[in-house]
């Protein structure tokens, strides 16, 4: 039996991945040459300049780092946090819980201010908070994956600029389908994943570093204890005259990533983002004629991560594999405090389409 022949093309509405485009798919399939070869060089340069495009940045140091999403907040905390190093987490879900475990990991001094999953940080209290005491870094997340919330980066990043912090953010699943303005919102350091709104298989994570960011990381007193994502030895490879051999770069995933960039940028930054606004629009009206509430308030809503309540009395786990199984659309589970009490509806990227919407609205109210 060949497993790979039981594969179909199942509509990803989860919290990730997300649908794939044909070009996208044509790009991964195309010839491996060699990570040095000159004509992958001038790909990888062409990905650095579509990157600082979306992400809105001139900082050199934006490139894609071999791993997932995880791997580009590891490459952020591994590089700039040393022993002792007082980091403050700005926490409302799962994926501030992981930046909080992270920095802990790596001997920092971690103080928490943790918010009501499903709600939104509170600018006042990070101020507050940033009064009280002097931080080398300050970390959110854009779009808490876990629970639907868009966080007010923009006004946090003032904040931390104001104090002298590195503001360091999670723009995993709000790149591609949010604006993400890495210059104007003062972020230091930013990592994102390919696999949501990018509509790129998981593999790739893009990070940016501002220059205060490369200054700090130039200016340890301790090796980066993370050998593999060392900025100060990657950097050779991705900028510069001479690229110096690091570690073996995933060349087709790379091919992907230029390709997905390139299916964005075509179709202009503004209407992919006007795009996941109707669609999300589209989906809570939908969602609402069935009966089914959305869990966050309007103003903090993400577009591309849905968090619906799930109506009391309905079995969670037999409606998605339900959807599965019958109807081949897979929808995300609630996490941590949220279990049982959400389903997560992805609309990122290329599934970011009301027939899509159409489709699965159409599943639920059979199910139902």
């Amino acid at each position: 039996m060949n497993h790979l022949d039981t594969l179909s093309q199942t509509l990803l509405m989860g919290p990730g991945p997300s649908c794939v485009p044909d070009p996208v798919y044509a790009a991964l399939s195309r010839y491996t040459i060699g990570h040095l070869d000159p004509r992958f060089i001038s790909i990888m340069d062409e990905i650095k300049r579509r990157l600082q495009l979306l992400m809105e940045t001139e900082n050199r140091l934006t490139i894609p780092i071999s791993g997932t999403g995880s791997a580009g907040m590891e490459t952020c905390f591994v590089n700039l946090i040393e022993p002792g190093d007082p980091v403050l987490v700005l926490k409302n879900g799962v994926f501030g819980m992981r930046m909080e475990d992270l920095a802990g990991r790596l001997g920092a001094a971690v103080d928490v201010l943790e918010f009501e999953w499903g709600t939104a940080v509170e600018p006042e209290a990070v101020k507050k908070k940033l009064q009280e005491k002097s931080y080398k870094i300050v970390a959110v997340v854009h779009a808490e994956t876990s629970t639907g919330v868009m966080n007010p980066v923009d006004k946090i990043g003032e904040m931390a600029a104001a104090s002298n912090a590195l503001f360091l953010v999670d723009s995993v699943t709000s790149l591609g389908g949010l604006p993400v303005k890495t210059d104007d919102w003062k972020i230091d350091a930013i990592y994102s994943g390919t696999q949501k709104c990018l509509s790129c298989p998981p593999g790739l994570a893009p990070i940016s570093f501002s220059a205060k960011a490369i200054e700090t990381l130039k200016a340890r007193k301790t090796k980066v204890p993370n050998w593999y994502l060392d900025l100060t030895m990657i950097i050779n490879y991705w900028d510069g005259d001479t690229r110096a051999y690091h570690h073996t770069a995933p060349v087709n995933m790379l091919y992907g990533l230029y390709a997905a960039l390139g299916v964005i940028l075509e179709e202009g930054k503004e209407q992919v983002f006007a795009r996941h606004r109707q669609t999300h629009d589209y989906l809570v009206e939908g969602l609402e004629k069935l009966g089914l509430a959305m869990a966050v308030s309007p103003e903090s809503r993400l577009p591309m991560l849905n968090a619906v309540t799930i109506p009391e009395g309905t079995e969670d786990a037999r409606i998605r594999q339900q959807l599965l199984k019958k109807y081949d659309i897979e929808i995300g589970a609630g996490l941590g405090p949220l279990a049982g009490k959400i389903w997560r509806v992805g609309l990122m990227g290329h599934t970011a389409r009301e027939k899509n919407v159409d489709r699965l609205l159409q599943a639920l109210q059979e199910i139902l």
